[in-house]
């Protein structure tokens, strides 16, 4: 059994996953930065960095901090080794074998295939009394947008939706390590499944391409089969949760769907990733002594760095709890920084821009018939449900 909500109120952290902070994190994580922003948290046995400019050093210096455990003398099982979990110079070949497959792709067909995708769901939706927007519209919006990405037909959302949230479940294993295990399992068989991918590629996408230059590459096979799944899947969770996210924030906040229209879909998605990022936690473990925020942190130690509470930091931003969808420039953290940002961040934010904008624009009427209901996730911030109607407001709350 998980931890109670008793235990967690006596744990900062733990304190976190309470439904009532669940909701909101953002004050939770401003008492942590202006009173302890660099701390020891013993459950986690990690330092937890809450200020923008020390997750910022760490981000981007990989010399000191690393992704690849091993570095630290951790034994790291081969199915975790992946373009997420390597450092340089093994890194360097993965990630340019796959960024040079992205930039190969047809963005103008698939960008423009996607738009149309969102108007037609969005019109088959319009005439229901209320919708979810997480099970029927994010989740199977982004799982077709990355599958088509990487040129392979979508999997069926019944399996694979459960598969990616126990995958993600697992990210939280250091407080909950009932977590760890299945974890695995479901990596191993994502992993297995693309691996399919490469034994029998598509003609077009990313895949396709991948499978026509790993030769020459450098790169292992199982880091190969491995990284793609990472592709698969923190493509189709950072998408999914993302939207689910924005879509919360603006459906809930007063004037916002104007002001989303007056910014533009670049800006203002740029500010919601900051307002309300999916990824509200990253690790990396020191593997030389050093300093930050005056604390001394030793080779060995490991480091959380809580990004959602540097996206808030009133040192680098102004008014940061205030949603501002034309704030610029935004030096948000929500995907990364440093040689290990997000791959697969132009495609959430694309996704994200068409389906914002399609709703401020040709749903004007748009409007939360529910509150959003988080899942019980703290690296990795996203939604369970949110029930939302299309219908133009008639005074009274339709009723779903």
């Amino acid at each position: 059994m998980e931890r109670s909500d008793q235990a967690a109120a006596a744990d900062p952290i733990l304190d976190l996953a309470r439904p009532s902070v669940l909701r909101n994190p953002y004050p939770a994580y401003a008492e942590l930065r202006e009173s302890t922003p660099v701390f020891w948290h013993e459950l986690l046995g990690s330092w937890v960095l809450t200020r923008h400019a020390d997750c910022l050093a760490v981000l981007t210096d990989s010399t000191r901090f690393a992704s690849d455990w091993r570095r630290s003398g951790e034994d790291i099982p081969a199915p975790l080794l992946s373009v997420q979990t390597l450092d340089p110079p093994e890194h360097t070949a993965i990630r340019h074998l796959l960024l040079d497959g992205f930039r190969a792709q047809d963005r103008r067909a698939l960008h423009e295939a996607l738009d149309q995708q969102v108007k037609e769901l969005l019109a088959e939706l319009a005439p229901r009394t209320s919708f979810d927007l997480v099970g029927e519209l994010a989740e199977p919006l982004a799982l077709r947008f990355v599958t088509a990405f990487l040129g392979v037909p979508a999997p069926d959302l019944a399996w694979f939706v459960p598969m990616s949230r126990t995958v993600v479940d697992g990210m939280d294993a250091g407080l909950w390590p009932e977590r760890h295990e299945p974890a695995v399992a479901a990596r191993a068989e994502l992993a297995e499944y693309a691996g399919g991918w490469l034994a029998d590629p598509p003609e077009d996408g990313l895949i396709a391409y991948v499978a026509a230059h790993a030769g020459g590459s450098g790169v292992d096979p199982a880091v190969l089969r491995n990284s793609l799944r990472t592709v698969l899947h923190a493509g189709y969770e950072s998408a999914s949760r993302l939207l689910g996210n924005a879509a919360a924030a603006l459906l809930t906040t007063p004037g916002a769907p104007a002001a989303f229209r007056a910014a533009g879909p670049a800006t203002a998605v740029d500010e919601l990733i900051r307002h309300d990022a999916p990824v509200q936690a990253d690790a990396r473990v020191c593997v030389e002594d050093t300093e930050l925020g005056g604390v001394a942190i030793k080779a060995g130690d490991p480091v959380t760095l809580l990004l959602g509470a540097a996206n808030h930091d009133p040192l680098r931003f102004a008014h940061p709890t205030e949603l501002r969808l034309d704030r610029a420039p935004n030096p948000h953290l929500g995907f990364g920084r440093g040689a290990h940002a997000c791959l697969g961040a132009s495609m959430a934010i694309r996704l994200a821009g068409s389906v914002l904008g399609t709703l401020a624009t040709d749903h004007p009427g748009a409007r939360a018939v529910a509150e959003p209901h988080h899942r019980r996730n703290l690296t990795l911030r996203g939604l369970d449900r949110f029930e939302v109607t299309l219908r133009p407001s008639t005074g009274e709350e339709d009723r779903t």
